[in-house]
């Protein structure tokens, strides 16, 4: 019982032990070298005390035994080869004394046969001492064996002898007859002495192996403090750059392989550096060509626009005084005018948003009415449905809420067909709006760029009536609000674009910048920019 107690209790601790290291394993470059450190240390150490202790155990073991066996040979010879062929008891028990007595200390034991041909025995322990019982079988069948006797063996006995444990205590057995005829002797030595010499041993070695491995894990910490420093400035100063801060530069000390790191790192930190600021000096220089172009456009195209105003005024009147031949010519005239209008205002709405100068009016919208006055003003009420209770309100821009609205029914009436359904729900602390059409839908190929500026699914028809910056414009106004516009295919039919706005916006109430003029409804954007074709 106690036995298995021992087993569970060493289970357990394995068990505990495999679950700290499972979540130690290779975490990090220091513990690995500390622990490949500690795994060489550990191995020379116990290879080398392992060695050692076996070398020393031989010689200490080897270099007893052999005084003892000699003494022992000694004594046979010199007393027990004295004594009379046939001796009594008192003469073995004599004698067994006197060689009991030698530098070594050893108990003896001799057996002889007397003159009545009775087997006597001696011990140096009177009767209590050394025994024959005490001698292992095998050692006594050994010396009693007669050997055959020839050139290279002239004595038919020989000494033998064998190590025993007993009661944890090491002793040498050994046994020999007298040649010529005479008792046989069996000698008894303890190995104590030499048995606590060799645990002495094994605790230095051991002790030894223990500060081996400590400094070892002391050296693996030196060395991976100074591999890894220069490792952690890498990574800080790459955090750093990506952080936007392409002014990081390593300091860079020394001629090994870290160093050629640290003056690749800065390398590559310059030439990024430099490549983003050819980059950002082309964006801004194109978006200020934008901007200086739709501004330089903006006064003849006033002018132009006045006077398709009046030529439509003109072509609306009937009075007969348009040419029935030109007036073809003027519709195309005027409704190509008024995209070229759209198109900038448009793009002066992205220079803006680009420029990070467009601004939030915010206010107390509520949203069923705001949905409405778009359908109403765009003459939209009869091809769509409105599914929103009135009471609903929201914090929101009221102008760029009529921009999504705008462009995200007018994109659906366009592309889906009639009827178009405008759902509005609330949604924890956002409000979620859906507009979905009941067309075909959009190809899973156009899907994720119906949001992209001039996005062109067919290459073949580049033109098409809208811009291709109103969905574009209806995302950054979300954006700007915080909230997001997702495009997806319905499961029953048509296309869903669905605008989620928190309730309430936190920005900046300014008005618009100077100049700053509704953009006109890009009712005309081709989903995904061309994605199906114009009517």
């Amino acid at each position: 019982m106690r036995q298995r107690h021992h087993q569970g209790g060493d289970r357990g601790w394995t068990a505990a032990r495999k679950g700290v290291l499972s979540r130690l394993r290779f975490t990090s470059l220091r513990l690995r070298l500390v622990v490949v450190f500690g795994l060489v240390a550990l191995t020379a150490a116990v290879s080398a005390s392992g060695i050692a202790y076996w070398l020393n155990r031989e010689a200490v073991l080897t270099r007893a035994q052999d005084a003892v066996l000699h003494d022992f040979e000694q004594e046979m010879q010199n007393r027990a080869g004295a004594l009379p062929e046939h001796p009594t008891q008192d003469e073995l028990q004599h004698t067994a004394g006197q060689m009991a007595g030698s530098d070594q200390r050893f108990s003896v034991l001799l057996v002889a046969s007397n003159a009545d041909g009775r087997t006597v025995y001696g011990s140096s322990g009177g009767l209590s001492g050394f025994s024959l019982q005490d001698v292992p079988v095998s050692l006594r069948t050994a010396v009693n064996k007669r050997q055959k006797v020839d050139g290279a063996d002239k004595h038919p006995y020989h000494l033998y002898w064998q190590r025993v444990v007993d009661h944890d205590t090491p002793y040498l057995v050994a046994g020999t007859r007298v040649i010529g005829g005479g008792p046989t002797g069996y000698m008894l030595k303890s190995l104590e002495p030499e048995a606590k010499d060799l645990n002495s041993l094994s605790w230095s070695l051991g002790i030894a192996t223990g500060l081996a491995l400590i400094g070892s894990a002391l050296l693996a910490q030196a060395a991976a403090t100074t591999v890894l420093k220069p490792v952690q400035r890498l990574g800080a100063a790459a955090r750093r750059l990506g952080e936007g801060k392409l002014d990081t530069r390593l300091r860079v000390s020394g001629t090994d392989e870290l160093a050629d790191l640290s003056r690749t790192f800065n390398k590559a930190a310059e030439a990024l550096e430099k490549r983003v600021a050819d980059m950002a000096a082309r964006d801004e220089a194109s978006r200020r060509f934008v901007a200086d172009m739709s501004h330089e456009l903006r006064t003849p195209l006033t002018a132009i626009t006045a006077v398709t105003e009046v030529l439509e005024e003109e072509l609306e009147a009937e009075t007969g005084s348009m040419d029935p031949m030109i007036e073809p010519a003027v519709r195309l005239v005027v409704s190509e005018t008024r995209r070229l209008n759209d198109l900038v205002e448009n793009l002066m709405e992205v220079t803006r948003f680009d420029a990070g100068t467009a601004r939030l009016v915010l206010d107390d919208v509520d949203i069923a009415d705001q949905i409405t006055a778009c359908i109403d003003a765009r003459a939209w009420l009869d091809a769509v449905e409105l599914d929103a209770d009135r009471g609903i309100h929201a914090r929101l821009d009221p102008r760029r809420l009529d921009v999504i609205l705008a462009n995200l029914i007018g994109n659906a009436l366009k592309h889906g067909g009639s009827p178009v359904r405008v759902s509005v729900r609330e949604a924890d602390d956002s409000l979620v709006i859906e507009v979905q059409d009941h067309g075909p839908g959009i190809p899973e190929d156009v899907l994720p760029h119906v949001f992209d500026r001039f996005y062109k699914a067919s290459a073949s028809r580049p033109r098409s009536e809208g811009s291709g910056l109103g969905l574009s414009i209806a995302l950054e106004n979300a954006h700007i609000h915080g909230g997001e516009i997702t495009a997806a295919n319905s499961p029953d039919s048509g296309a869903v674009f669905t605008l989620r706005l928190p309730r309430h916006t936190s920005g900046p109430g300014e008005q618009p910048a100077e100049g700053e003029r509704k953009p006109g409804d890009d009712t005309g954007q081709d989903r995904g920019a061309d994605s199906k074709g114009d009517a």
